[in-house]
Protein backbone atom coordinates (compact mmCIF):
# COMPACT_ATOMS: atom_id res chain seq x y z
CA UNK A 1 0.00 0.00 0.00
CA UNK A 2 1.42 3.00 -1.19
CA UNK A 3 0.39 6.67 -0.85
CA UNK A 4 -0.01 8.35 -3.66
CA UNK A 5 -2.19 11.71 -2.95
CA UNK A 6 -2.10 14.13 -0.12
CA UNK A 7 -4.40 17.19 0.18
CA UNK A 8 -5.11 19.33 3.06
CA UNK A 9 -8.83 21.01 3.10
CA UNK A 10 -9.24 23.60 5.56
CA UNK A 11 -12.72 23.62 6.30
CA UNK A 12 -14.47 26.54 8.35
CA UNK A 13 -18.60 27.23 9.60
CA UNK A 14 -19.92 30.98 10.46
CA UNK A 15 -21.76 31.27 13.19
CA UNK A 16 -24.58 33.88 12.81
CA UNK A 17 -24.30 37.20 13.77
CA UNK A 18 -24.06 37.72 18.33
CA UNK A 19 -23.79 33.66 18.75
CA UNK A 20 -20.06 34.06 19.58
CA UNK A 21 -19.21 32.13 22.22
CA UNK A 22 -15.50 30.40 24.45
CA UNK A 23 -14.31 30.95 27.37
CA UNK A 24 -12.37 32.99 29.32
CA UNK A 25 -9.76 34.43 27.19
CA UNK A 26 -11.64 34.91 24.03
CA UNK A 27 -14.87 33.51 22.06
CA UNK A 28 -15.06 32.51 18.72
CA UNK A 29 -17.30 33.17 15.72
CA UNK A 30 -16.51 30.32 13.73
CA UNK A 31 -16.07 26.95 13.68
CA UNK A 32 -13.29 25.63 11.73
CA UNK A 33 -10.92 22.49 11.22
CA UNK A 34 -7.79 20.53 8.76
CA UNK A 35 -8.51 17.53 7.31
CA UNK A 36 -6.08 15.72 6.14
CA UNK A 37 -7.36 13.11 2.96
CA UNK A 38 -4.59 10.78 2.11
CA UNK A 39 -5.14 8.21 -0.66
CA UNK A 40 -3.19 4.68 -2.09
CA UNK A 41 -2.42 3.32 -5.65
CA UNK A 42 -5.41 1.01 -4.78
CA UNK A 43 -8.07 3.61 -3.61
CA UNK A 44 -8.32 3.38 -0.19
CA UNK A 45 -8.66 6.58 1.32
CA UNK A 46 -7.41 7.50 5.56
CA UNK A 47 -8.61 10.88 7.29
CA UNK A 48 -7.13 12.82 10.03
CA UNK A 49 -7.40 16.39 11.29
CA UNK A 50 -4.99 19.17 12.04
CA UNK A 51 -5.90 21.76 14.78
CA UNK A 52 -4.21 25.34 13.79
CA UNK A 53 -5.33 28.47 11.56
CA UNK A 54 -6.71 26.30 8.70
CA UNK A 55 -5.28 28.04 6.07
CA UNK A 56 -1.97 28.24 7.15
CA UNK A 57 -1.85 24.42 8.72
CA UNK A 58 -3.40 23.21 5.12
CA UNK A 59 -0.47 25.61 3.30
CA UNK A 60 2.49 23.86 5.94
CA UNK A 61 0.78 20.62 5.02
CA UNK A 62 1.22 20.86 0.80
CA UNK A 63 4.62 22.30 0.65
CA UNK A 64 6.37 20.69 3.49
CA UNK A 65 4.57 17.33 4.31
CA UNK A 66 3.03 16.12 1.10
CA UNK A 67 6.29 15.08 -1.28
CA UNK A 68 7.73 13.68 2.33
CA UNK A 69 4.96 10.96 2.63
CA UNK A 70 3.83 10.45 -1.12
CA UNK A 71 5.40 7.14 -2.05
CA UNK A 72 5.89 5.86 1.46
CA UNK A 73 3.82 3.10 3.38
CA UNK A 74 1.33 3.87 6.00
CA UNK A 75 3.27 2.06 8.24
CA UNK A 76 5.74 5.07 8.20
CA UNK A 77 3.80 6.80 10.79
CA UNK A 78 5.60 5.10 13.47
CA UNK A 79 8.62 7.20 12.64
CA UNK A 80 7.06 10.18 11.08
CA UNK A 81 7.16 12.77 14.49
CA UNK A 82 11.10 11.91 14.43
CA UNK A 83 11.43 12.95 10.70
CA UNK A 84 10.36 16.23 12.24
CA UNK A 85 12.36 16.76 15.26
CA UNK A 86 15.55 15.83 13.27
CA UNK A 87 14.85 17.82 10.00
CA UNK A 88 14.17 15.64 7.36
CA UNK A 89 10.55 17.50 7.18
CA UNK A 90 10.11 21.13 7.60
CA UNK A 91 13.26 22.12 9.03
CA UNK A 92 14.30 21.16 12.75
CA UNK A 93 13.95 24.97 13.99
CA UNK A 94 10.30 24.77 13.70
CA UNK A 95 9.85 21.05 14.92
CA UNK A 96 8.13 21.93 17.88
CA UNK A 97 5.87 24.94 17.05
CA UNK A 98 2.19 24.58 17.00
CA UNK A 99 1.63 24.36 13.01
CA UNK A 100 4.67 21.89 12.41
CA UNK A 101 2.89 19.53 15.32
CA UNK A 102 -0.42 20.07 14.08
CA UNK A 103 0.59 19.18 10.34
CA UNK A 104 2.09 15.99 11.81
CA UNK A 105 -0.70 14.83 13.73
CA UNK A 106 -2.98 15.30 10.41
CA UNK A 107 -0.78 13.43 8.42
CA UNK A 108 -0.18 10.94 10.77
CA UNK A 109 -3.51 10.25 12.31
CA UNK A 110 -4.69 9.94 8.46
CA UNK A 111 -1.49 7.42 7.90
CA UNK A 112 -2.83 4.87 10.74
CA UNK A 113 -6.15 5.30 9.43
CA UNK A 114 -4.83 3.50 6.12
CA UNK A 115 -3.12 1.02 8.41
CA UNK A 116 -6.28 -0.20 9.94
CA UNK A 117 -8.43 -0.44 6.54
CA UNK A 118 -5.11 -2.43 5.22
CA UNK A 119 -5.64 -5.05 8.18
CA UNK A 120 -8.99 -4.91 8.66
CA UNK A 121 -8.51 -3.55 12.20
CA UNK A 122 -9.81 -0.56 14.06
CA UNK A 123 -6.89 1.68 15.40
CA UNK A 124 -7.55 0.93 18.92
CA UNK A 125 -6.11 -2.81 18.24
CA UNK A 126 -2.76 -1.97 16.59
CA UNK A 127 -2.31 0.58 19.52
CA UNK A 128 -2.20 -2.11 22.06
CA UNK A 129 -5.64 -3.61 22.27
CA UNK A 130 -9.08 -2.70 23.49
CA UNK A 131 -9.28 -2.15 26.67
CA UNK A 132 -13.01 -0.52 26.97
CA UNK A 133 -15.81 -0.92 24.18
CA UNK A 134 -17.36 2.36 24.89
CA UNK A 135 -17.03 5.77 27.31
CA UNK A 136 -18.83 7.92 29.79
CA UNK A 137 -18.85 11.08 27.70
CA UNK A 138 -18.97 14.18 29.41
CA UNK A 139 -21.28 17.52 28.32
CA UNK A 140 -18.24 20.48 27.57
CA UNK A 141 -20.86 23.27 27.85
CA UNK A 142 -21.51 25.93 29.77
CA UNK A 143 -19.61 28.61 27.27
CA UNK A 144 -20.03 32.04 28.22
CA UNK A 145 -21.75 33.40 25.42
CA UNK A 146 -21.88 36.86 23.54
CA UNK A 147 -26.08 36.89 23.97
CA UNK A 148 -25.38 36.21 27.87
CA UNK A 149 -27.01 32.77 28.09
CA UNK A 150 -28.22 31.74 31.35
CA UNK A 151 -25.87 29.55 32.46
CA UNK A 152 -28.42 26.68 33.97
CA UNK A 153 -29.86 26.01 30.66
CA UNK A 154 -26.85 24.23 28.75
CA UNK A 155 -26.49 22.35 32.03
CA UNK A 156 -30.03 21.31 31.90
CA UNK A 157 -29.97 20.44 28.52
CA UNK A 158 -27.01 18.24 28.72
CA UNK A 159 -28.72 16.66 31.59
CA UNK A 160 -31.80 16.27 29.55
CA UNK A 161 -29.77 14.69 26.96
CA UNK A 162 -28.41 12.07 29.30
CA UNK A 163 -25.28 13.17 30.21
CA UNK A 164 -24.02 12.15 33.80
CA UNK A 165 -20.85 14.14 33.42
CA UNK A 166 -20.03 17.86 32.87
CA UNK A 167 -17.53 20.39 32.31
CA UNK A 168 -17.98 23.96 32.25
CA UNK A 169 -15.86 27.20 31.87
CA UNK A 170 -15.04 29.42 34.40
CA UNK A 171 -12.04 31.85 34.91
CA UNK A 172 -13.93 35.41 34.91
CA UNK A 173 -13.75 36.02 38.62
CA UNK A 174 -14.05 34.26 41.66
CA UNK A 175 -17.57 35.49 42.84
CA UNK A 176 -18.69 34.38 39.44
CA UNK A 177 -16.68 30.98 39.08
CA UNK A 178 -18.55 29.83 42.56
CA UNK A 179 -21.60 31.01 40.90
CA UNK A 180 -21.46 28.80 38.05
CA UNK A 181 -19.93 25.92 39.57
CA UNK A 182 -22.64 25.76 42.02
CA UNK A 183 -25.29 26.10 39.39
CA UNK A 184 -23.45 22.93 37.54
CA UNK A 185 -23.29 20.97 40.59
CA UNK A 186 -27.15 21.81 42.00
CA UNK A 187 -28.29 20.53 38.29
CA UNK A 188 -26.01 17.50 37.30
CA UNK A 189 -26.45 16.17 41.26
CA UNK A 190 -24.09 15.52 43.97
CA UNK A 191 -22.45 12.24 42.59
CA UNK A 192 -21.88 13.27 39.21
CA UNK A 193 -18.09 13.75 37.61
CA UNK A 194 -17.86 17.67 37.13
CA UNK A 195 -14.72 19.46 35.72
CA UNK A 196 -14.19 23.11 35.42
CA UNK A 197 -11.76 24.99 32.71
CA UNK A 198 -9.77 28.11 33.64
CA UNK A 199 -8.58 28.21 30.01
CA UNK A 200 -5.32 29.62 31.68
CA UNK A 201 -6.97 32.84 32.46
CA UNK A 202 -5.50 32.80 36.11
CA UNK A 203 -2.23 33.85 38.02
CA UNK A 204 -1.44 31.52 40.04
CA UNK A 205 -2.39 33.21 43.42
CA UNK A 206 -5.53 33.93 42.02
CA UNK A 207 -6.29 30.20 40.79
CA UNK A 208 -5.50 28.92 44.43
CA UNK A 209 -8.15 31.36 45.81
CA UNK A 210 -10.62 30.40 43.52
CA UNK A 211 -9.77 26.31 43.43
CA UNK A 212 -9.94 27.17 47.40
CA UNK A 213 -13.63 28.35 47.01
CA UNK A 214 -14.52 25.38 45.05
CA UNK A 215 -13.54 22.44 47.04
CA UNK A 216 -17.12 21.82 48.63
CA UNK A 217 -18.03 21.17 44.70
CA UNK A 218 -16.23 17.97 44.61
CA UNK A 219 -14.35 18.84 41.26
CA UNK A 220 -13.15 15.70 39.57
CA UNK A 221 -10.53 18.00 37.82
CA UNK A 222 -9.48 21.54 37.63
CA UNK A 223 -8.07 22.75 33.52
CA UNK A 224 -5.57 25.35 32.75
CA UNK A 225 -6.11 26.90 35.76
CA UNK A 226 -2.58 29.00 34.66
CA UNK A 227 -1.33 29.26 30.96
CA UNK A 228 0.67 26.53 29.93
CA UNK A 229 3.69 27.97 29.22
CA UNK A 230 3.56 28.43 33.35
CA UNK A 231 5.08 25.55 34.89
CA UNK A 232 6.24 27.23 37.93
CA UNK A 233 2.47 28.06 38.11
CA UNK A 234 0.91 24.78 38.19
CA UNK A 235 3.90 23.82 40.99
CA UNK A 236 3.03 26.54 43.20
CA UNK A 237 -0.79 25.47 42.88
CA UNK A 238 -0.41 21.92 43.26
CA UNK A 239 1.38 22.37 46.59
CA UNK A 240 -2.13 24.39 47.47
CA UNK A 241 -4.79 22.66 46.65
CA UNK A 242 -6.36 19.23 47.03
CA UNK A 243 -7.86 19.25 43.59
CA UNK A 244 -6.64 17.39 40.57
CA UNK A 245 -4.83 19.37 37.93
CA UNK A 246 -5.15 18.43 34.38
CA UNK A 247 -3.85 20.51 31.37
CA UNK A 248 -2.46 19.16 27.35
CA UNK A 249 -4.93 20.93 24.89
CA UNK A 250 -2.55 23.68 24.66
CA UNK A 251 1.25 21.72 24.89
CA UNK A 252 2.64 20.43 21.57
CA UNK A 253 5.13 17.35 21.49
CA UNK A 254 6.57 14.91 23.57
CA UNK A 255 9.15 17.53 25.13
CA UNK A 256 6.20 20.28 26.60
CA UNK A 257 4.49 16.82 27.91
CA UNK A 258 7.99 14.97 29.31
CA UNK A 259 8.13 18.35 31.24
CA UNK A 260 4.44 18.28 32.68
CA UNK A 261 4.95 14.89 33.94
CA UNK A 262 8.75 14.54 34.99
CA UNK A 263 7.80 17.26 37.44
CA UNK A 264 5.07 15.83 38.64
CA UNK A 265 2.69 19.00 37.84
CA UNK A 266 -0.61 17.34 36.78
CA UNK A 267 -2.86 14.59 37.46
CA UNK A 268 -4.38 14.56 34.47
CA UNK A 269 -3.01 14.21 30.88
CA UNK A 270 -4.69 15.64 28.31
CA UNK A 271 -3.01 15.19 24.55
CA UNK A 272 -5.21 16.91 21.68
CA UNK A 273 -4.89 14.19 18.72
CA UNK A 274 -5.15 17.22 15.91
CA UNK A 275 -2.07 18.93 17.63
CA UNK A 276 0.26 16.32 19.94
CA UNK A 277 1.89 14.39 17.35
CA UNK A 278 -0.79 11.84 16.34
CA UNK A 279 -1.19 8.48 17.33
CA UNK A 280 2.13 7.12 17.68
CA UNK A 281 3.58 10.20 19.87
CA UNK A 282 -0.21 10.48 21.92
CA UNK A 283 0.51 6.18 22.62
CA UNK A 284 4.05 7.58 24.02
CA UNK A 285 2.74 10.21 26.00
CA UNK A 286 0.48 7.62 27.53
CA UNK A 287 3.30 5.22 28.54
CA UNK A 288 4.66 8.27 29.94
CA UNK A 289 2.00 9.20 31.94
CA UNK A 290 1.92 5.89 34.07
CA UNK A 291 5.48 6.81 35.14
CA UNK A 292 4.09 9.89 36.81
CA UNK A 293 0.68 7.60 37.81
CA UNK A 294 -1.03 10.32 36.57
CA UNK A 295 -4.63 9.71 34.10
CA UNK A 296 -4.72 10.68 30.46
CA UNK A 297 -7.97 11.49 29.29
CA UNK A 298 -7.79 12.98 25.53
CA UNK A 299 -8.90 17.08 24.30
CA UNK A 300 -11.38 16.64 22.19
CA UNK A 301 -12.45 19.88 20.23
CA UNK A 302 -13.74 20.37 16.50
CA UNK A 303 -14.90 17.76 13.68
CA UNK A 304 -15.67 14.89 13.92
CA UNK A 305 -12.94 13.26 12.28
CA UNK A 306 -10.66 14.48 15.25
CA UNK A 307 -13.37 12.65 17.79
CA UNK A 308 -13.31 9.40 16.22
CA UNK A 309 -9.32 9.31 16.70
CA UNK A 310 -9.46 10.50 20.20
CA UNK A 311 -12.20 7.52 20.46
CA UNK A 312 -9.46 5.07 19.48
CA UNK A 313 -6.77 6.53 21.53
CA UNK A 314 -8.98 6.05 24.82
CA UNK A 315 -10.02 3.18 24.33
CA UNK A 316 -6.72 1.65 24.31
CA UNK A 317 -5.55 3.08 27.43
CA UNK A 318 -3.73 1.56 30.00
CA UNK A 319 -5.58 1.19 33.10
CA UNK A 320 -2.33 1.27 35.01
CA UNK A 321 -2.24 1.34 38.09
CA UNK A 322 -4.98 -0.72 38.57
CA UNK A 323 -5.91 -4.05 37.26
CA UNK A 324 -8.32 -4.36 34.72
CA UNK A 325 -12.01 -4.32 35.25
CA UNK A 326 -10.80 -2.33 38.53
CA UNK A 327 -10.86 0.55 37.96
CA UNK A 328 -12.49 3.01 40.65
CA UNK A 329 -13.49 5.60 37.76
CA UNK A 330 -15.10 5.22 34.12
CA UNK A 331 -13.62 6.66 31.23
CA UNK A 332 -14.33 10.11 30.77
CA UNK A 333 -14.34 11.04 27.62
CA UNK A 334 -14.80 15.03 26.64
CA UNK A 335 -17.78 15.96 24.04
CA UNK A 336 -18.39 19.61 23.33
CA UNK A 337 -22.25 20.65 23.22
CA UNK A 338 -22.19 23.95 21.04
CA UNK A 339 -22.92 24.69 17.48
CA UNK A 340 -20.95 22.37 15.30
CA UNK A 341 -21.92 21.04 11.56
CA UNK A 342 -18.36 19.89 11.72
CA UNK A 343 -18.85 17.53 14.16
CA UNK A 344 -22.56 16.38 12.95
CA UNK A 345 -23.14 16.60 9.50
CA UNK A 346 -19.34 15.41 8.09
CA UNK A 347 -19.96 11.10 9.28
CA UNK A 348 -22.76 9.00 6.90
CA UNK A 349 -23.42 7.37 11.07
CA UNK A 350 -22.87 10.73 13.13
CA UNK A 351 -21.94 10.00 16.91
CA UNK A 352 -24.18 10.07 19.19
CA UNK A 353 -23.16 10.69 23.17
CA UNK A 354 -26.75 11.01 24.57
CA UNK A 355 -27.85 8.05 27.12
CA UNK A 356 -24.67 8.14 29.26
CA UNK A 357 -22.60 6.06 26.87
CA UNK A 358 -20.71 6.47 23.94
CA UNK A 359 -19.50 3.39 21.79
CA UNK A 360 -16.24 3.31 20.30
CA UNK A 361 -16.24 2.36 16.53
CA UNK A 362 -14.83 -1.20 15.71
CA UNK A 363 -14.99 -1.09 11.90
CA UNK A 364 -11.43 -0.93 10.27
CA UNK A 365 -9.31 2.49 10.92
CA UNK A 366 -10.69 5.26 12.78
CA UNK A 367 -14.42 3.12 11.86
CA UNK A 368 -15.99 6.03 10.43
CA UNK A 369 -17.46 7.00 7.21
CA UNK A 370 -17.09 10.53 5.93
CA UNK A 371 -18.99 12.20 3.54
CA UNK A 372 -17.01 14.21 1.00
CA UNK A 373 -20.03 16.08 -0.32
CA UNK A 374 -20.28 17.81 3.37
CA UNK A 375 -16.53 18.24 3.42
CA UNK A 376 -17.28 19.86 0.06
CA UNK A 377 -20.09 22.41 1.38
CA UNK A 378 -17.58 24.04 4.87
CA UNK A 379 -14.13 23.99 2.43
CA UNK A 380 -12.49 27.20 2.50
CA UNK A 381 -11.10 27.76 -1.18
Amino acid sequence: MEITDVTAIPLSHELEAGRAFGGSRGMTESRSATLVRLETADGTVGWGEAFASPRAVAALIEDEFADAVLGSSPVAAESLADRVYTGDIGGYHAAREALAQSALSGIEVAMWDLRGKAVGKPIHELLGGRRVESVVPYASTMYLTEWGEDPADPMEAAVAEGFTAAKIKIGGGREDDRRRVEIAREILGDDAHLMVDFNGNYTPRGAIASIRELEPYDLTWVEEPVPPENYGGYRKIGERVDAPLAAGEAHYGRFEFARLLEDGLIDVVQPNLGRCGGFAEARFLATLATTANAVVRPHVWNSAVRTAAALQFAASLSTYPHAEGMEPDPVLFEFDRSENPLRNDLLESPFDPTGGELAVPQDPGLGIEVDESAVDRYRLE
